[in-house]
């Protein structure tokens, strides 16, 4: 999940970069409010960490210009301790949640996995990569007009390799989504991919569903 924080507090920052990346998220920061807005406009973020007094821009008109311009970005906005009136208006803004400083780092990761997953139910019901198609809605799938049937768990993990497209999707990545035991054996997505590149790739002479070793696994944006 790659991830956008805006705050100013250069230490603060970097500590949640640092915590972040550690759990796996990729990171990027900047310190002022047009930088956010520029960097967030520019560059396609799951999630957007941004906090409200911000030089330059703060955090309430970075938000709205944001969702003026049409970013279905998940935007977790940072607000001062008790401050019901910085929490009311975050979400008029446009925020899709909001938390208190000083914060829990194990809150604030837990609060960015479920803003993540309620991101990617808003997320486009129909993908179109090339000649395959995955309708999310109908839970169906084709490649060239044909029919491919495929076992829930399947359908899911292609789901969610479609939604992100030409990204590299870690297996930790892949099992938070299946709501998976965090101590599930990883080899059981291994067994998945493996299951979608008989599929939808080996019967069409293609290799969309490709492995970035060590990193985890990306569907080819152009279908292979």
């Amino acid at each position: 999940m790659r991830v956008l924080v805006v705050e100013d507090e250069r230490r603060l920052a970097l500590a949640i970069k640092h915590g972040l990346e550690v759990e796996g998220f990729s990171v990027d920061i900047v310190h002022d409010g047009l930088s956010g807005l520029a960097r967030a406009t520019d560059h396609a973020y799951d999630v957007i960490i941004l906090d409200i007094m911000l030089p330059g821009l703060n955090g309430y008109r970075v938000c709205s210009r944001l969702r003026a311009a049409g970013s279905d970005a998940g935007i977790l906005m940072l607000t001062a301790k008790d401050g019901e009136w910085d929490e009311a208006e975050a979400l008029d803004t446009g925020a899709d949640d909001y938390l208190s400083k000083p914060f829990s780092f194990v809150v604030l990761v837990a609060r960015l996995k479920a803003l993540a997953r309620r991101i990617g139910s808003r997320a486009p019901r129909r993908t179109v990569l090339g000649d395959l198609v995955v309708d999310s809605a109908a839970r169906t799938c084709t490649r060239a007009g044909t029919p491919i049937a495929l076992t829930p768990r399947e359908f899911a993990l292609l789901d969610q390799l479609a939604r992100r497209a030409g990204e590299v999707v870690s297996k930790r990545d892949i099992l938070e989504f299946w709501d998976s035991d965090p101590d599930s054996d990883p080899n059981t997505v291994e067994v998945h991919i493996s299951a979608l590149r008989r599929k939808i790739d080996a019967p069409f002479g293609r290799s969309a569903v490709q492995t970035a070793r060590g990193a985890g696994y990306r569907l080819a944006a152009d279908g292979g």
